[in-house]
C-alpha cells in the first residue's frame, strides 16, 4: 500500500481514471493507482478536489492535514469502520485499574529498553562510555515492576526519558546539533524539531489504524484524558518513539545528511523548523524506515515492515481488551 505525502506549496490533488494525481506548480504530475493508496498527508497550502475527497471517503483513504511546519490540524475520514461493541469494551478499561497498570508497565518497559538500545548503538559509533547513564535508566526500568499506579509508572518513564535525551544531546549527537534536553511546542533545536514532526506523523498514522480496527483513539489506557488529544494513539506510540523516530533523526544528523543551514528560526514565535528541502528529505527517510523489514515482534516468526508491525500491535491490543488480559499484548523490543 502507498502513503502519499504532499508538501509542495501550491500543489493540487485530484483523481482521474482510477488514479490519484498530484499536479505541481512546475508542471510535474505524479500518479498513483487508487487501489494501492492508503493515506494522503498534506502539509500547508495544498488543494484537494471534491472528486478526490469523495473517492477517498468511498475507498476509506484517510486525508491528514498539517501546517507547513508539521502541526496537525485534522483529518477527513470515513465512518465505515466504527465498531460500537469493541468501543464499549475499550471504554470499560477505565474502570479496570489492574489492566491499566499492567498494560502501562509493558509499554514503558519496552520504551526504556528500546531507548537503551539506541544509546548503546550510538555510543559504540562515537566510542563513548555511557554505562552510568545506562545503569540509571535500567534502575528506573526495574522499579516499574513494583509500581502500583499509572502515576508511578509515568514518573519512572519521565526520569528515564530525561537521562536519555540529555545523553543524546550532550554526548551522542554531532557537536553541531548539541542540545540540552527535550523541548516541544515549539522545538528549540534541530533534533527536537525533527522528532516532534516525526512523533506527530506516527501518532496520526496510529490514529488512522486504530479507527480502521473500530477503536476510539480518544479512549486511552495510560495517558490521562485530554481534550482533543487521541490518548490511545499516544499510549501505543510510546514503544515506537526511539525505534522509528529518534533513530532516524540521529542517523540523518550524525550522518551529515542535514546541516544547520537546513533549519530556520520562526520569526513570529520562538522555534526551529526544517527547511523545504530538508523537510522533504526527512519525510522520505521516515517512509523508508516505515517500510523496512524486521523480525522484532516476538509473536511472529517472519519478517514484517515496521508499518505492518504497527497494524499487528493494534491487533494485539484488540485481543487484550476483548479477553480482558494485558498479557495478550507484547510490545516491540529491538536488539
Amino acid at each position: 500500500m502507498s502513503y502519499l505525502y504532499v508538501s509542495e506549496q501550491g500543489a493540487s490533488i485530484g483523481v482521474t481514471q482510477n488514479r490519484f494525481q498530484v499536479k505541481y506548480k512546475d508542471g510535474l504530475v505524479k500518479s498513483i493507482p487508487a487501489e494501492t493508496l492508503e493515506v494522503i498527508e498534506v502539509f500547508g497550502k495544498v488543494q484537494i478536489t471534491m472528486q478526490c475527497m469523495a473517492e477517498c471517503l468511498k475507498r476509506g483513504v484517510n486525508i491528514l492535514f498539517y501546517s507547513t511546519n508539521g502541526a496537525y490540524y485534522g483529518r477527513l475520514i470515513s465512518t465505515s469502520h466504527v465498531n460500537v461493541e469493541r468501543q464499549r469494551l475499550q471504554a470499560d478499561i477505565e474502570k479496570n485499574k489492574g489492566f491499566k497498570v499492567e498494560f502501562s508497565k509493558k509499554i514503558i518497559d519496552a520504551k526504556i529498553r528500546n531507548q537503551i538500545v539506541i544509546l548503546r548503538r550510538y555510543a559504540r559509533n562515537n566510542r563513548k562510555n555511557i554505562e552510568k547513564e545506562i545503569a540509571d535508566m535500567q534502575y528506573m526500568d526495574k522499579k516499574l515492576k513494583y509500581a502500583y499506579s499509572i502515576e508511578q509508572i509515568m514518573g519512572y518513564e519521565g526520569q528515564a526519558a530525561k537521562i536519555y535525551f540529555k545523553t543524546i544531546g550532550s554526548r551522542l549527537i554531532s557537536s553541531d546539533f548539541a542540545f540540552k534536553g527535550r523541548t516541544r511546542r515549539p522545538p528549540l533545536d534541530p533534533f527536537n524539531s525533527m522528532i516532534s514532526l516525526g512523533y506527530s506523523i506516527i501518532m496520526n498514522e496510529l490514529y488512522g489504524k486504530l479507527e480502521g480496527k473500530g477503536l476510539n483513539p480518544y479512549f486511552g489506557v495510560m495517558h490521562k484524558d485530554s481534550e482533543k488529544h487521541p490518548t490511545l494513539a499516544s499510549d501505543l506510540m510510546e514503544e515506537w518513539r526511539a525505534v522509528l523516530i529518534d533513530s532516524t533523526a540521529l542517523s540523518m544528523l550524525n550522518g551529515n545528511e542535514l546541516t544547520q543551514e537546513d533549519f530556520y528560526l520562526e520569526m513570529d514565535q520562538p522555534g526551529v523548523f526544517l527547511g523545504k528541502e530538508a523537510f522533504r528529505k526527512y519525510i522520505k527517510k521516515l517512509e523508508v524506515k516505515f517500510r523496512t523489514e524486521n523480525r522484532y515482534l516476538g509473536y511472529v516468526d517472519y519478517s514484517v515492515s515496521f508499518r505492518k508491525a504497527l497494524n499487528l500491535q493494534i491487533n494485539q491490543f484488540v485481543k487484550a481488551i476483548e479477553n480482558n488480559d494485558p498479557d495478550e499484548y507484547m510490545p516491540i523490543i529491538i536488539r
